[in-house]
């Protein structure tokens, strides 16, 4: 009986030191996978949002704790806030003169020139597209106004509209701008008749969500009656720029110098919010953002941003 026990206890003792050993084994796994949690690399998002009340008025003076910010339904904390941005703009202006747009393109090149003129700062650069029947780059990434002047000077005309063609093209020459910043901003001037066999609508906005794009658009409407104009090309040029957190404008609401300065007062008017998202929803590609300002009515202001972004988005991390 006593070499039985004794058997007994050597075989637990074993049994014992080697559970022990398995254990410490793990110890090096358990801090490698510790440490690869605390590496992760979390990028900031970036959301600027435009506010105003019910007639339309800029609402300033907001403080980072009146607003309220989800991603997926979920709540994050805002960890980035300014009341008006200075980060440097990059802007591409995108100018339809396609043969359903009769304007005069001196006087629209004029416009245009005023425009950026009055909106270019030393840190920000501006390209400049013409589109037709073709997209063409007329100036490339530049804050020299005397090479978006002679730019402006080469327009010309030609008769199809590749619109959503100039819309994915402007967008992607924004996110691979070397000098890019999260304030990338396409504005375009069209009447919204896309008549070329090219990139779709759907296309379009996917371009400009993927690239951290923020569309304005100014609706250069040539026919009135409604029997003529395309309203869904109207249609589309809206919901574009809702769905990307810019806004649209029509052309003959004042004509073009005065929806230039609309798209330049929404831009100083902006604030900025960023985060790290927190609860991330796992196998979306796609996460969709909501800004709120929980101590005022829902009708009181009308809140203005980008509807979400992709996790691979150009502008994630900048």
């Amino acid at each position: 009986m006593q070499v039985r026990d004794l058997r007994v206890d050597v075989m637990e003792d074993w049994l014992g030191a080697s559970a022990a050993w398995a254990l410490l084994a793990l110890v090096p796994l358990a801090l490698a996978a510790q440490q690869a949690t605390l590496h992760v690399d979390v990028k900031l998002v970036s959301v600027f949002v435009n506010v105003t009340d019910r007639n339309g008025a800029v609402v300033g003076g907001l403080k980072r704790e009146d607003f309220a910010l989800t991603e997926d339904g979920r709540p994050q904390r805002i960890a980035v806030f300014e009341r008006q941005s200075e980060l440097p703009l990059n802007l591409t202006l995108a100018i339809d003169t396609s043969g359903s747009v009769r304007k005069d393109m001196a006087e629209e090149a004029d416009a245009a020139r005023r425009f950026a003129h009055a909106i270019l700062r030393s840190q920000d650069q501006m390209s400049l597209l013409q589109f037709a029947t073709q997209v063409r780059e007329l100036t490339p990434f530049t804050n020299q106004m005397s090479q978006i002047d002679r730019g402006l000077g080469k327009l010309r005309g030609d008769w199809a509209t590749a619109l959503y063609d100039a819309i994915s093209y402007g967008s992607r020459q924004l996110g691979e701008n070397p000098g890019r910043s999260p304030r990338r901003v396409l504005v375009v001037v069209s009447d919204g008749d896309d008549t070329a066999k090219g990139a779709t609508y759907a296309q379009a906005l996917d371009a400009a969500l993927r690239n951290e794009v923020m569309i304005y658009t100014i609706i250069d409407v040539p026919i009135e009656a409604s029997a003529g104009r395309d309203l869904g090309g109207e249609h589309a040029l809206i919901t574009l720029a809702e769905e990307t957190g810019g806004k649209s404008f029509y052309e003959s609401d004042g004509g073009l110098d005065k929806a230039f300065a609309r798209v330049s007062d929404d831009l100083r008017t902006q604030y900025l919010l960023g985060y790290y998202p927190k609860d991330q929803e796992r196998g979306s590609a796609f996460h969709r953002v909501q800004v709120t300002v929980p101590r005022a009515a829902a009708e009181e202001f009308n809140i203005r941003h980008k509807a979400g972004y992709y996790i691979d988005a150009a502008g994630m991390g900048k």
